[in-house]
């Protein structure tokens, strides 16, 4: 396991890639190649879009296909392509967190009406499962970096995404949980604006319980509410032990 020597937020180009991969190697260990076949039509109807945008004239290199998902400085590389296209056609550049949402919301599509309902969505679902427990390991890898255990309180200080103006939330610090409320979600408000609510929701129902998890088996996530549905995003992360913070609490 690499150590970890930089503390800086991990880029939304790395992160899309591990998603990725694990959405590629679950539908294969599902569907076998079938599986892949399916996850690379998804991904063209991304690619179908871009080329759709008006006062586009978009070089290969601006097009987000299959194989240069798996590899973040590819992912990088092609993010720069169209952010600069766009621009040039005087157009507001998508966010990273835009493509990544309409990436993972068209290949869900296409895997569940390909699959079925039931058995799509769970493989779609557990693709993030497995992509969460990941991030979670590695932010529990980062607190240690910094001297830090794996508990409740070193959760937030350590994530690996950074936040930036595209979401909007408040944290409240309680004795046995943190509290945290979105009323702003930059993957939400795409999902909404492309009618895709099925599909990201399923992502939702599984990033943070996963993260949670894979940081520390004994933390867990209760998120009641969605930006999708209710208009805000609800959480309560708490340590099966009760276990509280080290240290104070925010009013």
């Amino acid at each position: 396991m690499d150590e970890i020597t930089n503390l800086e937020p991990v880029t939304m180009y790395t992160i899309t890639a591990k998603l990725m991969s694990h959405i590629l190697d679950n539908v294969t260990d599902r569907f076998g190649e079938e599986g892949k076949t399916i996850m690379q039509a998804g991904v063209q109807h991304v690619v179908d879009e871009q080329r759709a945008e008006e006062d586009l004239q978009l070089p290969e290199q601006a097009l987000f296909s299959f194989d240069k998902l798996f590899n973040d400085e590819q992912i990088k590389e092609t993010f720069q392509f169209y952010s600069n296209a766009q621009k040039s056609a005087g157009r507001e550049p998508h966010t990273m967190f835009a493509v990544m949402a309409k990436l993972f919301a068209h290949i869900a599509k296409s895997i569940v009406e390909r699959f079925g309902k039931e058995e799509g969505e769970r493989a779609m679902m557990d693709s993030v499962g497995a992509f969460g427990e990941e991030r979670g390991r590695d932010i529990a890898r980062r607190a240690a970096a910094v001297g830090k255990p794996n508990t409740m309180d070193n959760y937030l200080s350590n994530y690996d995404m950074g936040r930036s103006e595209l979401f909007e939330y408040e944290t409240l610090f309680h004795p046995t949980e943190i509290e945290q409320t979105f009323t702003k979600c930059a993957f939400a408000e795409q999902w909404k604006k492309d009618g895709m609510e099925d599909y990201g929701i399923l992502y939702c129902h599984m990033i943070d319980p996963s993260i949670a998890k894979g940081f520390n088996p004994n933390f867990e996530v209760i998120h009641d509410q969605y930006v999708l549905k209710e208009g805000v995003c609800h959480f309560q992360f708490q340590m099966k032990d009760g276990e509280k913070q080290d240290g104070e609490v925010s009013k």
